[in-house]
Formats: structure tokens, sequence, C-alpha cells
């Protein structure tokens, strides 16, 4: 019984897809084409283990679901109009020849474009390749039951769309072609590199790539691309065995052991490019890459190979297809053939690009130039970054010990990450996890490793571009504002300098009542300079930027005000009370100070400095970030006032 068994799943394998090409066209529906497919495998699974397997058991199996399909033809027919159809039924109990031309169709309509690329995958997979939702599922690390719902979705779509069940007309071959070999090769890619999961390859997705791209070389022998496609695969596919170490870990390509690459398939990949080239016309991007491939493989060792060529074949490739993926390898190709400075140059061009901002591959290949530049302690950096960002396991260990390679005595200090963590610890968990999409954006972004005191402006003003540059005013100045805290945490005070804030719906900003005033001067142990800050922006209805430019040489504490430029600032007993004590007999120099001097690192002009401390002018942020965090135990809603709260409110008499 189970040797029936074992023959009914191998014959499945091998004509699956023959069978349910031919009852797609009798039905014009790939879904039911399906069913009636697994109901004669249903009666084989029943009927063989007792009977025995036939002598021709695809063509048992073929005959078995066609029967089902004039059956099912025959039940609609006669519930719809008995006498029109019946010379249509008598037709189709004829035995349809074979033809290859089927499965062709057949994989062109898995892979129509009105299908998003998930689930024209799947479709393919299951339909042609003879997968089942498991297997698919297992190879792509997606769970059974949604892999399911995708097919079964894409049928409907079929369906709805009433996808014909032939070939594309002349004019829309080579469209609907790409889309066929981009489902192919992203089905092979996924096998030859896996995006997550514990291993680097997984070699049952390249075999079932490299099939259908043989059966469709086969069904569509005169389309240079699918030839080109097969010869890239072929050609990839030799390599694997030298592609891992004996635990599985990632080996470079300079480094294989081109003794271990499979010379067969190299051939054949040659054979498919030879064919490539004899059907003429320009070359595709398909054509390209296997070129490129083939230039890999006529070199015997890695400094023979032939980089100003291939250097050149990507900027042909990066014509036709300029994603920023095939723009990185071009980088990679002009490092190798220009020296690593170029390189580096076209990588740092990429960083922008929205759609790299989590490839792992791009810190990994800017960590490379930097290493051959000698630059270290930054490749290192690189290297960490791009182990954070893998989803693959054996690719992340082959990242971090690369950087471990690269470690040094030397203790970064405080690093981004280590500062997030320690900052975030000391929020409410509502604010902690508001403020954490901010600075885990930061850190996947810039690294997590990163010294705190070497982050820059234009560094975080790029990873905002790039990752919140689309984003509505809203999003965008609550990353904004939690970017500006944590700066001012870390007394980085310039940290958002070149984000500017903007404008969203206005929104009237309530002023601070007089009860919640009253308990916020009650507040045990306020700090002076603090204390005095607030008492003057309530007081004196000032702006804050207004109030923190006051310098002391400024104020005239007799007359209870100060003159900015053409501003006139005047307050009451309360400021009065506190002011002679903060000045402590300073004469010049900025009112309010920071706590701390500026580092080396990070100067500060000399009319911010204080020329008796030579501390520096206070920032809005990190008198924001004070007042916020001082008067959570007094607001309400627990999230703490702004410093333009302070204003007093208006009352009837100073409005009219």
């Amino acid at each position: 019984m189970s040797d029936a068994h074992g023959a009914v799943d191998a014959i499945w394998k091998l004509e699956s897809a023959t069978i349910i090409a031919a009852l797609t066209r009798m039905v014009h529906d790939v879904g039911l084409a399906e069913e009636l497919a697994q109901d004669a495998l249903v009666a084989a699974l029943e009927q063989w283990p007792t009977a025995g397997v036939p002598d021709n058991p695809g063509a048992w199996l073929t005959t078995a679901a066609k029967r089902r399909a004039v059956d099912h033809i025959r039940r609609a027919q006669r519930l719809e109009t008995k006498q029109a159809e019946l010379a249509r039924e008598a037709g189709l109990r004829e035995e349809l020849p074979e033809s290859s031309d089927d499965v062709l169709r057949l994989m062109f309509m898995s892979c129509h474009p009105v299908l998003p690329t998930e689930a024209r995958v799947a479709l393919t997979l299951r339909l042609v390749g003879g997968l089942t939702a498991e297997e698919i599922a297992r190879a792509f690390l997606d769970n059974e039951p949604r892999v399911t719902r995708r097919i079964a979705e894409a049928k409907r779509t079929l369906a709805r769309e009433r996808v014909p069940f032939e070939l594309p007309a002349p004019a829309e071959l080579v469209a609907r072609l790409a889309s066929v070999l981009e489902v192919i090769y992203l089905i092979f890619n996924e096998g030859y590199s896996a995006t997550a999961g514990d291993d680097l390859v997984r070699p049952g997705l390249c075999l079932e790539a490299l099939r259908l791209g043989r059966l469709l070389a086969e069904l569509a022998p005169d389309q240079a691309e699918v030839h080109g496609l097969v010869a890239l695969m072929e050609i990839q596919a030799s390599r694997s065995a030298a592609r891992t170490g004996p635990n599985g870990e990632p080996i470079q390509l300079h480094e294989q052991n081109r003794g271990r690459w499979d010379l067969l398939l190299i051939r054949r990949g040659f054979t498919a490019m030879l064919r490539a080239r004899d059907l003429g016309g320009r070359p595709g991007p398909y054509v390209l890459q296997a070129a490129i491939a083939v230039c890999h493989a006529q070199a015997r060792t890695a400094e023979d190979t032939d980089w100003p060529q291939i250097a050149t074949l990507y900027n042909a490739l990066a014509q036709l297809r300029p994603t920023p993926v095939v723009h990185l390898n071009r980088a990679v190709a002009i490092g190798m053939a220009h020296g690593p400075e170029a390189g580096l140059a076209f990588v740092d061009a990429l960083t922008a690009d929205p759609s790299l901002r989590d490839y792992h591959l791009l810190p990994a290949v800017r960590g490379d130039l930097l290493l051959r530049l000698g630059r270290a302690a930054e490749a290192r950096r690189e290297f960490e970054r791009a182990a954070d960002l893998t989803r693959n396991a054996a690719e992340r260990a082959f990242l971090l010990r690369r950087a471990d390679q690269l470690a040094t005595d030397d203790s970064p200090g405080m690093t981004l990450e280590r500062a997030t963590e320690e900052f975030l610890g000391g929020l409410d968990s509502q604010t902690a996890r508001s403020y954490g999409q901010t600075l885990r954006r930061l850190c996947r972004a810039l690294g997590g490793q990163v010294p705190l005191s070497s982050l820059t402006t234009d560094q975080v003003t790029q990873v905002f571009a790039t990752a919140w540059g689309q984003a509505a005013p809203r999003t965008w100045n609550r990353h904004r504002s939690a970017a500006r805290t944590f700066g001012a945490w870390a007394d980085l005070d310039d940290l958002t300098a070149g984000v500017a804030r903007r404008t969203e719906s206005p929104a009237p900003t309530r002023t601070i009542g007089p009860e919640e005033i009253e308990a916020l001067w009650r507040l045990p142990n306020l700090p002076l300079r603090e204390h005095t800050l607030w008492r003057l922006l309530h007081e004196s209805g000032t702006g804050v930027q207004v109030a923190l430019s006051l310098n002391v040489e400024h104020l005239d504490l007799d007359d209870r005000r100060a003159r900015v430029g053409e501003v006139w600032v005047n307050w009451r007993s309360g400021t009065a009370r506190l002011l002679p004590e903060l000045v402590a007999g300073r004469s010049h120099g900025p009112l309010f100070l920071a706590d701390r001097r500026p580092a080396p690192a990070r100067p500060a002009a000399s009319a911010d400095l204080c020329p008796e401390t030579g501390r520096r002018r206070l920032s809005y942020e990190r008198a924001e970030y004070l007042f916020k965090k001082t008067t959570q135990a007094v607001d309400p809603t627990g999230h703490g006032y702004t410093l333009r709260q302070l204003k007093p409110q208006r009352t009837k008499r100073n409005r009219a």
C-alpha cells in the first residue's frame, strides 16, 4: 500500500501541472480545474493500493480528471440549457490532445499581473510546481492557513477578473513574460539566499525554480530572456556547495573554493547563455545578469575576475533596471574595479533611499569598503548594524563574527543603544512605547553601537528624511519631539536642528490654570534656574526663545525689566525675588546656563558662552524636557506641560 501511495505522490509531482492545464482549457476556471484534479488524485489513492499501479499512471490520472471535468460540465449544462449544450457536451467527451502549450498557458495565468507578487509565487508553486500549501509555507517561513487563503484568493481573483486561459497576444508577450520570469527568479533567490530562518540556503526552492526555468525554456525556446534567466540560475546554483562552511556559515565569493563549483551546472549555464546570444537582439536584464555570472565563472581565481567588465555590465543593467539593489551591486563592482573610495561614494549616495533603509546588505557592503580603506572602527559598526537588520540567523552570526574580528580595547563609551534603553527606562510605559518607535529607528538606521557623542545633526536629519519624509505632519512632529527630548536628556541639544517642525492643523494651546500654577510653585525642591525661568515666562507672557536669549547685562533689576533687541520683557515680584540669586554676581553672559560646559567636539558660539563659568546657554530642548518631566506630577493627563502653556490666561479686561 505504501508503494502505491509513493507512486501516486511521485506521479502527481510530475504530471499535476499538465493535468491542471488541460482541465483549465476545458472548464476555464483554474480553481475548479485543481479541484477536479484533486478528485482524480483521491481516486488513485483509493484504487491503486488494491488494483495495482497502472502501466501508464500519468495517463490514468489525466483520463480520470478529464472524465470528472466532462461530468461537471454536463451537470452545469443540464442545469442551464440542455438543448443548446448537447453538441458541445458530445465534443468534450473526446479526450483532448496533450499540449505543452497548456502548461505555458497555466504558467502565464498563475503569474498574471492582476495578482500581487506573493499570490503569484504561491499559485505558481501550487499549480505548476505541484507543491502543497504546507510545503510552500515551510519554504517561505509562512504559516499554512495564510498560504492556503492566499492561493484561494488568487483563484477567486482570476475567476472574478475572467483572466483567459490563453497565451498573451504577441504585443503583450514580452511584458507578461517579465512577470513569469520575476516569479521564477524570486523563488530561486529565496532558496539561494534565504531572507529569514536558520539556514542560508534552501536547496529545494533552488531546484524547483531551476525546473520551472528549464520547462519555460522548452516551452518558449525563442525568448532570449528565458535562456538568460536559466543561465543565471544554473551558474549561481553551481556555487552552492562552496557557499557555506561546515557549520552552515556563509563563505564570500572571493573566499570560495572554486574547485567545489559544479562544472556540469556551469556548462549548462554557458549553453543557455549561448542560446540567448544566438537569438540576438538587445540584451535584457536577465541576459546581462547572466553575463556577469559568466565573468565570475570564467575566472580561475578571485584575482582573475574581470571587474572592469562586470562594472560595465552593471552600468548597462542599471539603465534597464535602475533599482536600488542593482545600484548597490554596481557600487560593489565599481569598488572592485576602481578602488574602495569610488565604491564608497556610490554607496553613500544610496543611504538616503527609503527602500534600502532596512536592507542589511547596504551597511554590509559599506563595511567592506570601509575596511578596505583602513577605517576598521567604522567598518565594525556597519557590520553590527547589518547584523541587526538581517532576519537570517546564519548571516547574522557571520556578520557579528566579522565585527568581533575588528574589536579593539578602546571603549566607545555611552552608545546610542545603551543611552536609548536608559532613557526609555525612566519613562512611563505609554511614553516609552511612543518614544521607543523613534529611537529604535535611529538605532537601526545609524547602528546601536555608534558612540552617543559622535551623533551629528546631519545624521539625524537624513534618518528623518528617509524614514518619515512622506509622513503626515503630526507623525513627523511626534518623532521630532521624541528625538528632541532624547537629545535634551543626553545633553545633545542640537540633535534635531536640521529637522524643521511641520505645520499641522491649528489647535488652540491650553494655558495652565491658576490652581495648577499654584500647585507647580508648591512642588518641593524646585531648582533655582527652572523656577526662575518658569516664573518669568508666566509673569511676563514673553516667548520661550526670547526668555532664553536674555543676557545678564540686559537686566534692569530695579525696574523689573530687560531689553532684547526691540523687545521689552517685564516681570513681577515672584521673578524679581529669584533673579538676584540666579545672577549671583555675574555681570555678563547668558542669564540661563546649561549644567555643564560644551564638549570639545560640540563647541558653542561665543555669544552663548558665559565668560566666567565657561558654561553655554540653556537650550530650548533641554528647558522643555525638564519642564515636561517636572510637571507630570501636576498635569491631570500625566504627560506634563509645555513651556508655552505657562503664558497667563487672558481675561476679559486684557482682551478689551
